[in-house]
């Protein structure tokens, strides 16, 4: 068995991305513009030869086995260079890039870098602007950030990947092991023993299938401006009271309003994409403090639950599910389907950059935000992007989620203050 194929949830997200385009965006605002831009770019690709996540792709050549990761050298095809201009037009040119997906077979990622770019959030004068977009089988921006910093200069390790691969035949005992503790779950949730699951949310126009004009926004923050609370509960928070106001005023009863919000699972990384999606209640009747402790505590109930052995039983039998299996079950996703409830009507992300100690040809970094993609069944995302003491709450929206974008983004920014 090979060590480099792919693990079941990475291939069951790059084999998603034919039918939902799921490449992530991160996106890095440097202080200034290199003196040097070529000279820039040549260190960029050199750091990214050094990365085993950076310097691989896709190889997809039987219907029966899994994708292997074969290696991959980094050229100069791999960077782009787009026009300067303002940052809104930067943001603009993001949403236009979500529609060219990369083919992770020929080239997993891609920087795109726009110099030269004025009225940044936080900038006294001109930046330069790298957009970070990756194929979702290497993670999403909690996993690709920590690559993402060593190639522009961070020295550190990045953790590795212990893939668990399940041999096809494993999979019917994987299975009656994983049935076995679903029902120790479910007699640990009739004894209080772990938190019951989240509830489903009624869909909102949120949940619509996303159309119209697409936008992309950001508010910028210092640390301590979001005190009181983890960020993310803050601007879980914040998100509630905009959300709620926003969509009111479009007629849309929002009282049992909720986001389905990303969650890395505990214990190593067995594959790139390591994290599971979990509902929580944002409580937009609430006032702040009392609202912030109702979300945080829903929080700690979605990791307590996500720490159950029943979890990780799952996970050894999904491992084990023989490649032409998971094929056909991914190509029987109808994005037409219209459930009756949903996990949550928006999307809320956290990606933690770690320390500003990184630079793009001797220019520092200030800001990152990442932007999670619109789906079939979600018109409105959210991510709160740290890196140093900077937070970046970003929006994507679809003009049939929220209307007025730039009044939504009022509102939220509001709901800080």
């Amino acid at each position: 068995m090979a060590t480099d194929r792919m693990t079941a949830v990475d291939a069951q997200m790059f084999w998603m991305s034919a039918t939902i385009p799921n490449d992530t965006f991160l996106l890095y605002v440097f202080d200034g513009v290199p003196d040097d831009i070529d000279g820039a770019i040549a260190e960029l690709i050199a750091a990214a030869r050094t990365s085993a996540d950076l310097s691989r792709r896709v190889r997809d050549e039987s219907r029966w086995h899994y994708p292997d990761w074969v290696p991959a050298t980094v050229e100069r095809e791999y960077i782009t260079t787009h026009p300067s201009g303002a940052w809104s037009d930067c943001l603009s040119a993001v949403v236009a890039l979500v529609d060219d997906q990369l083919d992770a077979r020929v080239l997993p990622w891609r920087i795109h870098l726009f110099v030269d770019v004025t009225d940044v959030p936080g900038i006294a004068g001109p930046a330069t602007v790298a957009v970070l977009q990756i194929t979702h089988a290497l993670g999403g921006g909690g996993r690709t950030c920590a690559p993402a910093a060593v190639m522009f200069g961070r020295r550190a390790a990045v953790e590795p990947i212990r893939p668990r691969h399940g041999h096809p035949a494993l999979l019917g005992w994987r299975s009656i092991e994983a049935a076995r503790s679903h029902r120790e779950l479910l007699r640990d949730g009739e004894m209080g023993r772990v938190p019951a699951p989240a509830a489903p949310r009624p869909p909102l126009r949120t949940n619509a299938l996303p159309t119209g004009l697409r936008s992309m926004r950001t508010l910028v923050f210092d640390r301590t401006d979001l005190a009181g609370a983890t960020v993310t509960v803050a601007a879980l928070s914040a998100i509630s009271a905009a959300l709620a106001g926003q969509l009111s005023a479009l007629g849309e009863d929002t009282s049992a309003l909720g986001a389905e919000v990303t969650m890395t699972k505990p214990g190593p990384r067995r594959a790139y994409n390591h994290f599971g999606t979990v509902g929580v209640g944002l409580h937009p009747d609430l006032a702040v403090p009392p609202r912030r402790a109702a979300i945080a505590a829903e929080l700690a109930d979605r990791r307590a639950r996500a720490a159950h052995p029943a979890m990780r039983a799952a996970d050894r039998a999904f491992a084990a599910t023989p490649a032409p299996l998971l094929r056909w079950g991914v190509s029987q996703f109808d994005p037409a389907v219209r459930p009756a409830a949903v996990t949550g009507n928006t999307v809320v992300s956290s990606v933690n950059c770690g320390p500003a100690d990184f630079a793009f040809g001797g220019r520092p970094v200030r800001m990152a935000a990442a932007f999670p993609g619109l789906s079939p069944m979600v018109g409105l995302t959210h991510c709160v992007t740290g890196v140093g003491d900077t937070i970046a709450i970003s929006v994507f929206a679809a003009e049939s989620a929220v209307g007025d974008v730039d009044e939504y983004l009022e509102r939220l920014g509001s709901a800080f203050s």
